[in-house]
């Protein structure tokens, strides 16, 4: 599938699933939310302004000062997720779910929340508003997307202290942590990455089939045995999970003694893997 394609059919889901969960789980409880759509919240609570109205006009001011820190896909990918946001907030303005239980519609909400940003964000895009805010923090000062996520919408929660009581204030952030956690296990846990450290006695060969096979490029790293003073070739490849076990079998069938360190790594940038270009 084309990956323009692809990035709006996520952005689309992320949007639906973020939107139904603001109004299905969120708002049904009278709870607050974090970020832009936690002021159009506030805002509904005060003045019964729809929030679709609000979100839109908030997050139009956001983008035009976040387009000079974000790449132009990216930016652009963001704009549809904005729109999308304010029409499905629109027209699921009416689903309301009465759990009788203030605490289920704050993990539910949490849940369709950080599913929903996550998703988007794992396309390329943004949900504008304070995620923008975040993306810029992660770009510039290396800090995680969805930790300083966190940070702003407690900022909001702290502003809708003035519309709804403490305990709902206090539920709203447990809420935020379910989204943020969600939105992690999305954007990295999706990604997931192995990386393989190989000693063998043919690591040319293992090397050929690796790259052929499994089409993953390798790095031979000079090394020396502390016992046997001998110099070895040490390869070392990062793939993916779904790799792992073709890449033991065909290590195995060249070298059953061979030495083989399999670990997990994250936020795996470059060439056949995720590109920062966000």
């Amino acid at each position: 599938m084309n990956k323009t394609v692809r990035d709006l059919i996520l952005v689309l889901f992320g949007s639906f699933a973020f939107s139904a969960g603001v109004n299905t789980f969120i708002i049904s409880a009278d709870l607050g939310e974090g970020g832009v759509t936690g002021l159009a919240i506030v805002l509904y609570y005060a003045f019964h302004i729809s929030p679709s109205i609000t979100n839109f006009a908030f997050n139009a001011v956001l983008i035009a000062i976040g387009y000079k820190f974000l790449s132009k896909r990216s930016m652009y990918l963001t704009i549809v997720a904005t729109i999308l946001i304010s029409i499905f907030l629109e027209l699921t303005a009416s689903w309301q779910i009465e759990t009788g239980n203030i605490l289920v519609n704050a993990v539910f909400g949490g849940l369709c929340v950080g599913l929903g940003i996550g998703v988007i964000v794992l396309a390329g895009g943004t949900t504008a508003g304070t995620t923008i805010l975040a993306r810029i923090a992660n770009k510039y000062l290396d800090i995680s997307t969805p930790y300083a996520l966190l940070f702003f919408d407690l900022i909001v929660v702290a502003i809708s202290l003035t519309v709804i009581p403490i305990s709902s204030a206090l539920v709203t952030v447990i809420s935020l942590y379910i989204g943020t956690k969600v939105m992690e296990y999305v954007i990295e846990g999706l990604n997931t990455k192995k990386a393989m450290t190989i000693i063998s006695s043919n690591p040319d060969e293992i090397a050929k089939v690796i790259d052929e096979q499994v089409g993953r490029g390798l790095t031979i790293l000079n090394g020396r045995g502390y016992f046997t003073k001998q110099d070895k070739d040490i390869l070392y490849v990062v793939i993916t999970k779904t790799q792992v076990t073709k890449a033991k079998r065909l290590i195995r069938n060249i070298d059953d003694e061979a030495f083989l360190v399999i670990h997990d790594v994250r936020d795996v940038y470059g060439n056949g893997f995720l590109i920062d270009e966000h």
